[in-house]
Formats: structure tokens, sequence, C-alpha cells
């Protein structure tokens, strides 16, 4: 299968097969071809050139609804859900002739209970959380009875328990139903865990074939990159913590051994006291939460999601305002919920989604580059196109951003490379404080490597972090000190050289937050 975007090969020459009963795990770098490959199996992309076969049988190119009734379902990268809808209104969604309300609900009630994914028909999409969308996304899937299931970047919004009960029901659906499926993802442990066989591609091509028995993290990685990746010793510190070894100090890059631990003496760049936030339905969002960081400092907070970090990094984007509380950056008190007051006190943030609030996909990487920079980029209210040429192409070098040229529209770019557009544009407004939320989230190994080496550079120039992520291998790497947020304050925390994974695991579900208040 061959597939060109331009001067781009997306897909090169490239051979793939799914058998029944197994699941096939494709991975690759952003932009390695993976998503363009399963979107020509399900009919959304044309192919160059290519046959492609069912059963043995050759076919003409599908579109989707063609796929669909030939047994292909795919659930996708990025929701295809409709916010203003119900769960069961946007699984009708595609059907033909006259919809039976009560039945679609039953059958969603019906494949919830058989594979484990709770959900209740009649919710909002809007009021969903990014576990329960990706649920609704794959009922939709699982309603029309595929054979062949393509599952793109499944688990880049989930939790590591939701990412499990997934594997469970790939799993249960392989064996009882004979599945195919096709599981495309950047991360190698879950390919690991969950694959039988294993499509490694790089620069569009295949570049590897395993089975997964005869398969390893290392080689893995090497294969999808090019070159050997400094992994990140999750396992080894988990097993180090629940040894009651010490973890011991986030290394800074190139630095030496008493290098990046002045932060212990440096004064507060973020400093948040009692800051508290009702939703309009009276829930409680944040809940007197107070959390310092300091210059030169790594703080990593982790917690099960949906425990205050959205509403924590949206006070800190100036889209929340507290309710009570304050917000200093660099000992001065900020206005929340004022437009861009947060980002003129010198505090920049990394979203969750770059593509809900990160970026503007329409608009070209140079115009992303410079959105933070708007009262350099001007002269008497015109845009000064040359300064903002030459800001992006002097960011475009510094941060390595693959892209045909300053004026592509980010939204041609991989994934990886948009993430490196939004890093570029918060560091080069020279900040005091980063919240970086889930930087790393649907990343590959090697964007992953970068993007970890890059905080931890700036945190040892004496930027102020704090590292909001559901990845503890990730907060292990990276973070100086562990803030624990539950319910929408801080419970506790520990220094990274004293962590305790009993404890906190226990904080993190509530139940030593009494202990440490005490």
């Amino acid at each position: 299968m061959t597939k060109r975007f331009g001067k781009v090969v997306a897909c090169d020459e490239v051979d793939f097969t799914l058998r029944r009963g197994e699941i096939h795990g494709v991975l690759g770098e952003n932009g390695a071809g993976k998503s363009t490959l399963m979107r020509v199996i399900f009919g959304l992309t044309l192919p160059d050139k290519g046959v492609m076969k069912l059963d043995g049988r050759s076919v003409r190119t599908l579109d989707p609804l063609e796929a669909g009734r030939r047994g292909i379902g795919m659930v996708h990268q990025h929701y295809s859900l409709v916010d203003n809808l119900t769960v069961w209104e946007n699984a009708a969604l595609g059907e033909q002739g006259r919809i039976d309300p009560a039945a679609t609900k039953q059958r969603i009630r019906e494949i919830s209970e058989k594979y484990g994914l709770e959900v209740d028909p009649d919710a909002w999409v809007r009021d969903l959380p990014a576990g329960i969308r990706q649920r609704v996304e794959i009922i939709k899937c699982l309603r029309r009875e595929p054979r062949i299931i393509i599952l793109d970047e499944p688990t880049s919004v989930l939790t590591p328990a939701e990412s499990e009960q997934l594997f469970d029901v790939l799993a249960e659906g392989v064996k009882s139903e004979q599945w195919a499926v096709a599981l495309v993802s950047h991360k190698l442990d879950e390919i690991l865990r969950a694959a039988d066989r294993i499509t490694v591609m790089r620069h569009g091509r295949v570049v590897e074939r395993y089975l997964t028995v005869q398969a390893d993290a290392p080689s893995l990685a090497r294969a999808m990159v090019g070159r050997p990746v400094a992994l990140r010793a999750v396992t080894a510190g988990l097993d180090a913590a629940a040894s009651g070894a010490p973890v011991g100090k986030a290394a800074p890059t190139g630095s030496g051994e008493d290098e990046g631990a002045g932060f212990e003496r440096a004064p507060p760049v973020l400093r948040i006291e009692g800051a508290a936030v009702k939703a309009g339905d009276g829930s409680v969002l944040l809940d007197g939460l107070s959390l310092e960081v300091r210059a030169g400092e790594i703080v990593g907070m982790v917690g099960v999601e949906g425990n205050g970090q959205t509403p924590l990094a949206d006070v800190m984007s100036s889209m929340l305002e507290l309710d009570e509380g304050r917000v200093e950056v660099a000992g001065r008190a900020v206005t929340t919920g004022a437009a861009g007051a947060m980002a003129r006190a010198g505090a920049a943030v990394i979203p969750a989604d770059r593509h809900r609030s990160g970026c503007v996909l329409g608009l070209t990487v140079a115009e992303n580059l410079m959105l933070s920079l708007l009262d350099r980029m001007h002269n008497r209210g015109l845009l000064r196109r040359d300064a903002i040429r030459r800001n992006a192409l002097d960011l475009v070098e510094e941060y390595g951003i693959l892209t045909p040229g300053p004026d592509t529209p980010l939204g041609n770019l991989s994934g990886g490379n948009q993430q490196r557009v939004v890093l570029a544009r918060a560091l080069s407004a020279d900040p005091k404080v980063m919240v970086a939320h889930q930087p790393t989230r649907g990343l590959d190994v090697g964007a992953i490597e970068y993007v970890g080496d890059r905080l931890r550079r700036a945190a040892d120039d004496g930027l102020g972090v704090l590292l909001i992520s559901s990845d503890l291998g990730e907060i292990f790497a990276l973070a100086d000190r562990i803030a624990v947020i539950y319910q929408g304050r801080i419970v506790g925390g520990m220094p990274r050289s004293e962590l305790d994974m009993e404890r906190l695991g226990l904080l993190m579900g509530g139940a030593g937050a009494a202990e440490e208040a005490a």
C-alpha cells in the first residue's frame, strides 16, 4: 500500500496482514505512517496504489460505510463523537432506517455488561471524562459486530487502569469472537503486553516484524527511531520503591552531582493558597488547594484523573476563576480568570489536549509559534510578517520541528511535531513557571525522551515546573518532589529520593490523607 501527501510519502510499499484470533501491534514514531495505513484499510483515505484482500479476495477501494458492511470497525485516535448528543444518539449515528431509542439503549447496556464498559446511554457526551468517551467509541464500534477491529492509539487519553480494562476487553473478544485486531500504538509496554505479533514502521515503511515473545523494549525502540533510545527506567524505579531501596534524585541533563539542587533554597515562583472552585452544578472542582513550586524545581503532581488536575491547569491558563484563594507568580498576586493575566505574569501552560486548547490546527506553524509573542510581532496594529517568519525559522531549528516550512498548516504535522511547536512557543516566552499537563500524552518514545529532556534542561536553567501527569514513570524520571492531589486538594507528598510506593498509593486513593494532615 502506498499513499503520498504532496512530497511526503506517508506509506511506502507497505505490506500488512491481520489474522483472526490475534492482536497485531503496529508501532512507530508519530508520523511513521501507522494511522494513514489504518485509515486506508477503513476507507477514510484513498491509496495511490496497492491491493487489499479480505478472506483472500481482492476488494475495491472501500469507504467507511462499505468497510462497516464488510465487518471492519475502527476506534479513532481523536474522538469522532458529537458533544451535544447523548451516548445512545452517538452510537446510533450512521444507522440506516428508523432508529429505535429503546433498542439502541438496550444494546449499549448489553455490550457494557458483556465487556465491562460501564456507561450511561442517556449521558451527554460533553459531560463525560476522556476515559468514558473512549468507552463510548469502543461501544459504537462493537455495536456493529465487527470481525476486524482497528484501534488507533486507543490508550493515549486513558489512565493505566482504564488501559488494562481495554486490553481485557480485547483479549476476551479475540478469544470468544475470533476478532482480528490491529492495535496502533507508540507505547512499548502495552504492545508487549497485549499483542501477539508486532510490525514496526519508520518513515512510511515497515522496518521490522516480530513475534512478541521474541521482542523486547530496547529493540522495539531502536527499530522505531533508528537509534538507541534512553528509555525511562520505570520498572527499575517501581522495583526499587517496592523493595524500600532509595530511588534517587532526578538527574539534570549534563549536570554535576550537586547541580540542580539549589531549588531547595530558591524562592517560590508559583504559590497557590487555598484555591477553591465550584462548578455550575455545585460540585467541588478545587477544595482549598495549596502548593508551591520553586525556581529550578520540577514538582510532579500525581493522582487518579478527575481529582482536580484539569481545573488547576485551567486556573493557570486564565480559563477558570477561583471562588476563593489566591495565585502568586514570582511573588506577585495574579487575577484568576482574566484573559492573558497568567501569561503576562510569567506562567506558561502546556495543556493536556493540544488540539482543543494548545494550538490552532488551521493556522500555520509560524502563526502558532508567535501566539505567545504577539506584543513583539506587530507594528501599529499590523503583523510583522518578516519577524513572524524569522521567529519560526529560529524555533523550528532550535526545537527540531520537522515541517516542510514555516507556512505549513500545523494540522499537517505529526502529533510529536505539533507538541514540539506547543513546547517551543511556551518556552520562547521566557516564563518563570511552566505547568506541563500530560506533556507526553500520545507521543512516541523518541518524542517523550525529547520533551522530558527539554523540561529538565529548562528547570536546570531556573524555570519552575509543575508536571501534572498520569504516567508515574514520567513523574519518577523527572520530578524532584511529588505532590498528591485528591478531591481537589493536595493531601501529601514526598521528595523523589524518599519515594514510598505504598504510601503514595494510599494518598492517591485518599486513604492516607487524614494521616498526612495529622
